[in-house]
């Protein structure tokens, strides 16, 4: 269970993972999932992969007809979409759905829980139930969903998902207001699993104990995940075939001067500062709500910090971009008669870098490094150093700014981790 794998072949996953999304087999800048307004879904268990060499019993939903999902899927709606969810159960004990932030909803069948109706776990003779659940999706934004069944136990487990709510004719804004555009959108659900607890399932859903025997007050977190991922999956190309049950990748990638927005989640039970290298966020809305001090003001309230502090069952939505400002250098490493590229922060046209290299036999190279400090530039690297850098672009990390989510299971680098990679004009971003 909690096996462990070494240097070497952590490093052969990194390079795996970064070849085959460089190998442009996925990595793109929609937000995967499935679009609505009805959902049929089925909660069912399978085992997950860590980059340190486990194999994780989850719960997790999934598309009826298909395999389930750590995160459950992403549903995309339309702001003013007549939402239905059609769940039915596959585990060994009920579960349902809730919908923090959606309002009026109504659910039917099953059996009454203590929040919500409840699918019934399948018998010998008996399958499991239909809940069925719907809402209007009146206001867009970011939202989470999970059970609403022993959630301490289920969220734990993997039942939580997150819902996208767009716009009413503006595909390209998070909300009704001009200042939310963006060019890239990217989620980020964060989470985290203590794997003893998941080995008390199994006991349990194998008779060996009750679930109630099982005390979630006694977690001790050790994986840290970004859409179900832990790094370097995070890096993997999103729908890969070795990881059939955690679909989605989390790897942002904008050109110098768009925006990218960021849709954040707490999924799991901890709070999570997820911090980005590069330059700040200005965090627009919480909670599917524009920060905005009137009706039609846009977002005046927003904040702007280096930190998004991600607290459990909280979304939020941010603006990043990125041109350079600030470094004090050219990024092109143009002369001042070059013209200027799209993104570039002119203040800096022309100006050298203030530094003189080393020769390259002084330098540690590493894999994301072109052999130049430019955007879209490439120098000499000795054999065998770089090549995971295919169109010259400028790496910075993206993860928990909490040391210890840094690991999978205390192997350093992974966990709550991912990249940003700032791509040269003209690099498709699909």
């Amino acid at each position: 269970m909690n096996s462990r794998i070494d240097k070497s072949a952590w490093l052969t996953t990194v390079v795996v993972a970064v070849l085959l999304l460089l190998g442009g087999t996925g990595a793109h800048a929609a937000i995967d999932g499935l679009t609505g307004p009805t959902f049929n879904l089925t909660a069912s268990a399978s085992y997950i992969d860590t980059p340190d060499g486990a194999r994780v019993l989850m719960w997790g939903y999934g598309p009826v007809g298909g395999v389930m999902q750590y995160p459950g899927p992403t549903l995309i709606v339309n702001q003013g979409d007549t939402v239905t969810i059609n769940l039915t159960n596959q585990l060994p004990l009920p579960v349902s759905m809730v919908f923090p932030g959606q309002e009026g909803v109504v659910a039917t069948g099953g059996t009454t829980g203590l929040l919500t109706q409840e699918s019934n776990a399948p018998t010998a003779v008996t399958p499991g139930d239909m809940v069925t659940y719907t809402f209007v999706a009146n206001h867009p934004g970011t939202y989470t969903y999970s059970s609403g069944t022993r959630p301490d136990l289920q969220v734990e487990m993997g039942l939580v998902g997150a819902i996208i709510v767009r716009p009413n004719g503006a595909p390209k804004q998070a909300y009704n207001s001009a200042a939310t555009a963006f060019d890239h959108e990217y989620l980020f659900l964060l989470t985290e699993i203590d794997p003893a607890l998941h080995v008390l399932a199994e006991q349990a859903t194998a008779g060996v104990i009750t679930f109630d025997a099982i005390d979630t007050t006694r977690a001790k977190p050790v994986l840290w995940f970004i859409n179900g991922r832990n790094g370097p999956d995070t890096l993997a190309a999103a729908n890969i075939a070795w990881m059939p049950n955690q679909p989605y990748n989390c790897l942002p990638r904008i050109h110098p001067g768009e925006k990218l927005l960021l849709r954040l989640v707490g999924g799991g039970r901890e709070m999570h500062p997820f911090h980005t290298h590069g330059n700040n966020t200005m965090q627009i809305a919480r909670d599917g709500r524009l920060l905005e001090s009137a009706p039609g003001a846009g977002p005046d309230l927003a904040v702007d910090d280096y930190t998004t502090t991600v607290m459990p069952g909280a979304t939020y939505d941010a603006l990043f971009s990125w041109n350079g400002a600030g470094l004090g250098w050219d990024i092109y490493g143009h002369a001042a008669s070059d013209p200027l590229q799209p993104g570039e922060y002119a203040p800096d046209h022309g100006k050298p870098l203030p530094v003189t290299l080393p020769e390259t036999q002084d330098l540690t190279f590493g894999g994301f490094y072109s052999g130049s400090p430019f955007l879209g530039a490439f120098g000499v690297l000795p054999p065998g150093e770089g090549g995971l850098n295919a169109n010259g672009g400028l790496f910075y990390m993206w993860h928990s700014h909490t040391e210890r989510e840094l690991v999978n299971f205390d192997i350093f680098p992974g966990g709550m981790m991912t990249m940003l990679i700032i791509e040269p004009p003209g690099v498709p971003i699909e």
